[in-house]
């Protein structure tokens, strides 16, 4: 997700390359991402951070509480700092860090890879209003954002975190459905997918409810609802909201919640 973020934040032209200071583990690495795509790169974590005003921590989980120690000196009032490390709460690495420091936690999703992704934003204690329109600058260059409490930062993960899992599935089995009525594959597929965006598509860019978009599909004696009943049959709608509470509950574990 960091390297997904640096080349968002290039393309859109947010941050140019001598404004951005990224960090890996081994030198290699650092050579490699250095030269394609022009920026500074280190594996000095401290080094970066004391030149930062914004830290962006992309670590796993069981690495975030480490690696704040780790750049502590850094993390002077005035910083802010944004975590996308699921299931880690604001609160720990406040406390991690000591000072008041500003802690902005994020979950965004694999779609923001083709600038489609959606991210989902809760602040800490000492995070300014201006503090959170940076994050959301940040994220906007990957997709769209929205500002969330933290107590819904479980469901977050299990929706739109998950989701993209949930979708292809969706997606694989209209292509399947379609080999097994005779569509070449390569063509279903790509009936399947674009229909899957158009749909997503259509509700966002009209805000109509899910439902009226459905209701205008289903003529009375069409074809459509012959296949809706078939879904409410196989229970795809209580799987689907099965499938995204158990993945909060899940994420809640996680947290320690």
């Amino acid at each position: 997700m960091g390297g997904i973020l640096l080349q968002g934040f290039l393309q859109d032209g947010l941050l140019k390359p001598e404004q951005i200071v990224a960090t890996v583990a081994h030198e290699e690495r650092a050579r490699e991402i250095s030269e394609q795509l022009g920026v500074s790169v280190t594996t000095n974590n401290l080094e970066a951070a004391l030149a930062a005003n914004v830290i962006l921590l992309g670590v796993k989980p069981h690495q975030v509480a480490g690696l704040v120690q780790e750049i502590k000196p850094a993390l002077t009032v005035g910083k802010l700092v944004i975590s996308f490390a699921a299931s880690v709460k604001t609160r720990a690495i406040e406390d991690e860090a000591g000072g008041g420091v500003a802690v902005i936690r994020a979950m965004p999703n694999t779609p923001s890879m083709v600038g489609a992704g959606i991210t989902a934003l809760c602040r800490g204690r000492f995070v300014s209003d201006a503090q959170m329109e940076i994050a959301q600058k940040i994220f906007a260059t990957v997709g769209r954002t929205v500002v969330v409490d933290e107590k819904h930062m479980d469901a977050v993960t299990g929706l739109s975190g998950s989701g993209p899992a949930f979708l292809y599935i969706i997606i694989e089995a209209l292509a399947e459905a379609g080999v097994n009525v005779g569509l070449p594959r390569d063509v279903a597929t790509l009936l399947a997918a674009q229909t899957t965006f158009g749909s997503a598509k259509m509700v966002l860019e009209t805000g109509a409810h899910p439902a009226l978009l459905k209701d205008e599909v289903t003529t009375p004696g069409g074809c459509t609802v012959d296949g809706i009943l078939e879904l409410e049959a196989g229970g795809l709608r209580i799987t689907l909201l099965k499938a995204v509470k158990r993945a909060t509950e899940r994420a809640r574990e996680l947290a320690g919640g």
